[in-house]
């Protein structure tokens, strides 16, 4: 994948919140986009739209240990609630599937986040 579009309620605080808690930088606007590019070389081109046409989506970031360890504490320093389940029923916890830590958290338009140090399926 090259890139994809995600709407949201303000094209750069949605890219500016996402950049942060990963540790990215926020790349010049370019149109109506405003892009993120993450570690993979996937670009992530925030968009501006009405409320009412937004859908929620989900995206999940494979993240090494190291970067687990420094997003999940700007997500603590930041006051952003996190859970331990895609549902929203674990506010406060992580998990630990296939021997490693995820956690899922909203985005500013309502997009659900989630980190993972290791990919789904991965019994290593």
């Amino acid at each position: 994948m090259n890139h994809t579009i995600v709407h949201s309620l303000d094209n750069h605080e949605s890219a500016e919140f996402l950049a942060n808690i990963l540790g990215l930088e926020v790349g010049e606007a370019w149109g109506p986009f405003v892009p993120v590019e993450t570690s993979n070389g996937v670009t992530l081109d925030f968009a501006t739209i009405p409320g009412e046409s937004i859908v929620m989506q989900h995206y999940a970031f494979l993240i090494s240990d190291e970067e687990f360890d420094a997003a999940f504490g700007r997500i603590r320093e930041q006051g952003v609630t996190y859970y331990a389940d895609p549902h929203l029923k674990q506010p406060g916890e992580i998990n630990h599937h296939f021997g490693g830590r995820g956690l899922y958290f909203m985005d500013p338009a309502g997009h659900g986040m989630e980190i993972i140090t290791r990919p789904y399926g991965n019994e290593e």
